[in-house]
């Protein structure tokens, strides 16, 4: 029979902790599931390797053996005492080792090495979390400005969620248990949202603050005045000062994007004034600009 490399068999070093073996084992061991792969034989097989893997190297005794030994273990003083005295180690009645996998879900090297006896029920019985779904949701920034419930399809069944007002774009949130069922009554795998906010509107976003150009004329920059814009939470009036040069800059403290799950508490509007130039002038008011540019020289 063949020796068996279990670290290679996990893909761990030979000096990977007790911890590093357990989680690269549960890994494996939901991928290759035999309930999570029903018709494919060689990921049953493959579940039998990780387990045998396992059954050695998280155990500190038959690591130490196994280390100890390793490919030499025929010559092994404990076993060879074992086998002579007839105990558990023994080739019971000739039987003769082929490598394979017996009726344990252990191979003959393992039999042979630590015995036959281990339960064949007890890799099946073991409590897998279930895996764990990624999904992407779109989401207008308009809708991202408030509160609101939104129903997706995650994995044929549909999910209502509440998507707090304020979330950015790429945010990530879990939903606890939502993911695939876990195996042998494990706990279910999360849900992992990501956010893509789509921006249609005049506003720019960053962060919590709101940026946005807005035209005024130029008698309304010059002699002062008051313009209506909008915000994303309805519009307000805002008094233009007299002599406003054009990329003049005003901030609306509070008129920005909502802090995300903090409420009443929102970022700032900053508005960016472009003077628009008249244009089409009649000869009257050409030969009124010229009066003023005399006064003014």
């Amino acid at each position: 029979m063949d020796y068996v490399d279990y670290y290679k068999v996990l893909g761990v070093d030979k000096k990977a902790t007790t911890d590093d073996i357990k989680n690269v084992y549960r890994k494996l061991a939901r991928k290759h599931h035999p309930d999570l792969n029903p018709n494919d034989k060689e990921a049953n097989k493959k579940f039998q390797q990780i387990n045998e893997a396992n059954e050695v190297l998280s155990d500190t005794e038959k690591r130490k053996k196994y280390d100890q030994y390793g490919k030499d273990w025929k010559h092994a003083e404990e076993f060879e005492k074992q086998k002579k005295s007839g105990g558990q180690y023994a080739n019971q009645g000739g039987q003769t080792f082929s490598g394979g996998y017996g009726e344990n879900d252990f191979s003959d090297f393992f039999a042979s090495m630590f015995g036959g006896q281990e339960s064949r029920s007890r890799s099946r019985q073991t409590k897998f979390r279930g895996q764990d779904y990624n999904a992407e949701l779109q989401v207008d920034l308009i809708n991202a400005y408030k509160t609101h419930q939104q129903t997706i399809t995650v994995n044929g069944k549909n999910v209502r969620i509440t998507i707090p007002a304020g979330i950015e774009n790429g945010q990530q949130i879990r939903l606890k248990g939502y993911g695939a069922q876990g195996v042998n009554g494990g706990p279910n795998g999360d849900l992992y949202i990501t956010f893509l906010i789509t921006n249609n509107t005049q506003f720019k976003r960053t962060g919590n603050d709101l940026y946005t150009t807005i035209e005024i004329d130029l008698y309304t920059a010059v002699l002062g005045g008051e313009v209506t814009v909008d915000t994303l939470n309805g519009k307000v009036k805002l008094k233009v000062k007299p002599e406003t040069q054009n990329g003049t800059k005003m901030r609306l403290k509070a008129k920005g994007f909502p802090l995300y799950k903090k409420e009443e508490e929102y970022g700032d509007l900053f508005i960016t004034f472009s003077v628009i130039i008249p244009t089409g002038l009649t000869e009257k008011q050409k030969e009124l600009f010229k009066e003023l540019a005399k006064t003014t020289s």
